[in-house]
């Protein structure tokens, strides 16, 4: 354990549920753990107890937040825990987070299978939608070119990211043609406790963590990880965004919530330590972009930022990840006046600070 997560109180310790199984963390909320084919190798799911108002009178279940990869394994997993985890009662709603695949590959085929409702805010659902029917411009196509004017010329890298330009809509093949919206500051009823809905910006484009004040609990969703710092990126689709400022700005909307409160992230473990981790992720992004803008003193491209902001050797999926993280850095230097952009003969964009 690094200095930074001893600071942080785990919940459960190194306890962690089994394929197919689950861990009650706090009454009617179970945990599911669920595999990645990524380094990022695993997805915490959710299950809590619930009831609703139907025209047949009220129904016993269970309310699903988020779903995992579109992925057999991931099926399989879900299969066990239909047979052995929900007490012989049905899935009521599914509830996704955000638009990533991880969380949203599968609702598709979970709300048919149980004939369940979907709800995502309106951004989460839109974003997946047009990822998943790979409309122009949210296509993996547009990757390339994007990068190649943050300076990604290498012929074998370009290659291949080529190659990976229907990775979305393999992991999400398909998105319920109707949802529930959900807005921040909402208050969802399950299982008996009023569920507070926080939007947050910068990771996606209107995530949703949720909050029960009366349980103790939050569902932050990738808002908040306990090991890990919250991919906040510039693609292709929005190429001009500003996300670090938008992630940084989201945080401030957890002040309100309990210092004790156990935090149910996407990746990692509960943990208790909210604010402290809050601070740690505040503290690393205000280091990074002092590293960055030291390394602008001559003019950089996102390409030369990488071994600023990533010391570790990066595969493919992680690439992508990263420049977009080193372009996101960039802007908001950018548009804090802290550096000037440049586009250079070749068409590709280099930062120098001022």
């Amino acid at each position: 354990m690094n200095a930074l997560e001893s600071q942080l109180d785990y919940v459960f310790g190194e306890q962690l549920p089994a394929p197919g199984a689950a861990i009650e963390v706090a009454p009617g909320v179970r945990w599911l753990r669920m595999g990645l084919p990524f380094a990022l190798n695993h997805i915490n799911l959710w299950l809590l107890r619930d009831e609703i108002d139907t025209e047949q009178g009220r129904r016993a279940g269970w309310t699903v937040i988020d779903c995992g990869i579109a992925t057999d394994p991931t099926r399989e997993a879900w299969e066990t825990v239909f047979a052995n985890e929900l007490d012989g009662l049905p899935i009521l709603r599914v509830l996704v987070t955000h638009c990533h695949p991880d969380h949203v590959g599968l609702a598709d085929w979970l709300c048919r299978r149980w004939q369940a409702p979907l709800w995502m805010s309106t951004g989460e659902y839109a974003f997946a939608r047009v990822m998943s029917a790979a409309l122009p411009g949210a296509e993996g196509t547009a990757a390339t070119p994007h990068f190649r004017r943050h300076g990604l010329v290498d012929p074998e890298v370009v290659a291949t990211l080529q190659g990976r330009n229907s990775y979305y809509q393999e992991l999400v093949p398909a998105v319920p043609v109707a949802y529930v919206r959900l807005q921040d500051g909402d208050t969802v009823h399950i299982g008996g406790h009023d569920w507070e809905v926080i939007t947050g910006f910068g990771h996606s484009p209107e995530h949703v963590s949720l909050h029960a004040s009366s349980l103790g609990v939050l569902i932050s969703g990738d808002m908040v990880l306990p090991r890990i710092s919250t991919n906040v990126s510039v693609f292709a689709i929005e190429p001009e965004a500003d996300p670090v400022r938008l992630y940084l700005e989201s945080l401030r909307k957890y002040a309100h919530v309990a210092a004790d409160v156990v935090v149910l992230g996407s990746h990692g473990k509960p943990f208790r330590g909210l604010h402290t981790r809050i601070a740690q992720l505040e503290e690393h992004h205000r280091l990074r972009l002092a590293e960055v803008l030291e390394a602008c003193a001559t003019p950089k491209t996102g390409v030369d930022i990488l071994p600023v902001l990533f010391k570790r050797a990066l595969d493919t999926h992680q690439l992508s990840f990263a420049l977009g993280e080193s372009v996101a850095h960039l802007h908001m230097l950018w548009y804090q006046g802290k550096l000037r952009r440049s586009l250079d003969a070749d068409g590709v964009f280099r930062f120098v600070a001022l």
